[in-house]
């Protein structure tokens, strides 16, 4: 009889945990509803206000596109080299390389027609110094700058540091004079002012902004296509130059390589266990088409990621020409919302997906009402400008990132505040730095300065991406000796 009484009241206890579950779930999935119909009204509501914030809302959508891409396929690129060099796992890094391939071959048409809102950047060394100081610093970090936005969405504290970090590093590091000056070359000292920039921006009083008028804007911007001598805005050079030469043959080179050196033995073993005959090109074609499709969940995520990366591009471009402006700059203007315009009366406005800029903006924006002078310097002052993020496209953009990828985690039950350690603070702080610099070095993070630029053919890409590998190699080799000394300080205080 007792025992009868124990098994009813186990099975009441069962049933009001997986009630009190349901609940929660039920709770979150009104939440990401919420925060659904939030951006529906902000969207609804500026457009009645004014037509011209459709603009401002086509960034906030995509964002939100982006962040629950994000977050569904666990997009990280620290991930993707962390578990590459680390553990000897591919399946991140190949979805990466897939989704850039994807976002390529959206790119090629809309390229070919004239319609492309991308612009290739400066190509030299600098692009790997700068790959490098990224890569170290999301491994450090545990995420980069696109995966702290999304993990920032989920909850993770940590994230949010990260991006703090990463955004006050860039500023201050953008605004950098005085005794950086001395380590500044001559030859940048005097090309920058012999560039006759507006005198209210003092190129020669920071090291970015010689570094940039100096040295970096005097390196060819060219794409695959142009080296090749077509026009980017043609059949061939879009697809043949961008697409074929600048993405499919080194993407799938690289993909080769990981099969050989991190995918083909263990599939083979496997196999071969199973008994299934693996010889032959046949046996090597499976084994590479299997370690293509071992991450269903970021293969879907990129193929959507690509898509809406393209259809970005497409759509700011149409309202760029129906409003008759090349600028965001421009609309803001028009609006009445005109603080914080650069000297040309621009504002960071890329017609693409585009991590940290804007998040460097929230910065330097706070600092200028605090009545820090960020606009005498070339970053801000003569490019991006720093504009409300209220009224910033770009900020939309990232803001809206983080819902979309909120709005996910909430509705799948993904969703949970984690705390920061007072170590993985540290470490977010001094990884978010690295890749500030990073990211000011290299005009761009993993998304600006590699995945959107590999995918449109831009020849600086790859060799970011490469500066990226070899940082996040250092970064790993860096992590495994911290751990190992910490556990050996740990067991000589055990006496073991």
């Amino acid at each position: 009889m007792q025992q009868q009484v124990a098994n009813v009241a186990t099975a009441e206890t069962a049933v009001a945990k997986m009630t009190l579950e349901e609940e929660a779930k039920r709770k979150k999935r009104l939440w990401a509803l919420g925060l659904l119909g939030f951006f529906a009204i902000v969207s609804v509501g500026t457009f009645a206000y004014n037509e011209y914030y459709i603009y401002l809302s086509v960034y906030l959508w995509f964002g939100m596109i982006y962040g629950m891409c994000l977050q569904y396929g666990r997009f990280c690129f620290s991930s993707a080299f962390r578990d590459l060099f680390a553990i000897k796992v591919p399946r991140m890094l190949v979805g990466i390389v897939i989704a850039t391939l994807l976002f390529g071959a959206v790119s090629a048409p809309i390229t070919a027609i004239g319609l492309s809102t991308f612009h290739a950047a400066p190509v030299s060394s600098h692009a790997i110094i700068a790959g490098v100081f990224f890569g170290i610093g999301m491994v450090i970090a545990g995420g980069c700058a696109s995966s702290s936005l999304y993990k920032t969405g989920e909850g993770n504290m940590n994230a949010l540091i990260v991006i703090l970090s990463l955004s006050l590093t860039q500023a201050l590091f953008a605004d950098v004079g005085g005794w950086a000056n001395n380590f500044v070359p001559e030859a940048w000292t005097q090309s920058a002012a012999a560039r006759g920039l507006p005198a209210s921006i003092n190129v020669t009083d920071g090291w970015v902004d010689q570094y940039l008028a100096g040295y970096v804007w005097n390196q060819p911007a060219v794409t695959y296509a142009e080296v090749l001598g077509m026009s980017n805005a043609s059949v061939s050079g879009a697809f043949v130059g961008n697409l074929l030469v600048g993405i499919v043959v080194p993407a799938s080179l690289l993909l080769a390589v990981v099969y050989v050196l991190y995918w083909r033995k263990g599939y083979r073993r496997k196999q071969q266990k199973a008994g299934k005959d693996v010889s032959g090109f046949t046996g090597e074609l499976a084994g590479y088409w299997s370690m293509i499709i071992a991450n269903k969940r970021t293969a879907i995520a990129g193929l959507i990621l690509g898509i809406a990366c393209a259809l970005h591009m497409l759509v700011i471009q149409g309202l760029r020409v129906k409003f008759g402006f090349k600028n965001a700059g421009v609309l803001l203007e028009r609006i009445g919302w005109d603080f914080g315009l650069s000297v040309q009366g621009t504002v960071f406005d890329p017609g693409y997906w585009y991590v940290t800029t804007q998040e460097a903006q929230w910065v330097g924006w706070t600092l200028q009402k605090m009545g820090v002078e960020n606009l005498d310097n070339i970053y801000f002052g003569f490019v991006n400008g720093i504009p409300n993020p209220a009224i910033n496209p770009a900020d939309w953009m990232s803001f809206a990132l983080i819902g979309g990828a909120a709005i996910i985690a909430l509705y799948h039950n993904e969703f949970k505040f984690k705390k920061p350690t007072w170590e993985t603070a540290m470490w977010s702080v001094i990884g978010g730095a690295f890749m500030g610099i990073g990211a000011r070095l290299g005009l761009g993070c993993n998304v600006g300065a590699f995945f959107v630029r590999v995918a449109n053919g831009d020849c600086s890409g790859w060799l970011f991406g490469l500066g990226m590998a070899g940082g996040a190699y250092m970064g790993v080799k860096f992590f495994n000796w911290w751990t190992e000394r910490k556990l050996a300080k740990e067991a000589e205080a055990c006496g073991l």
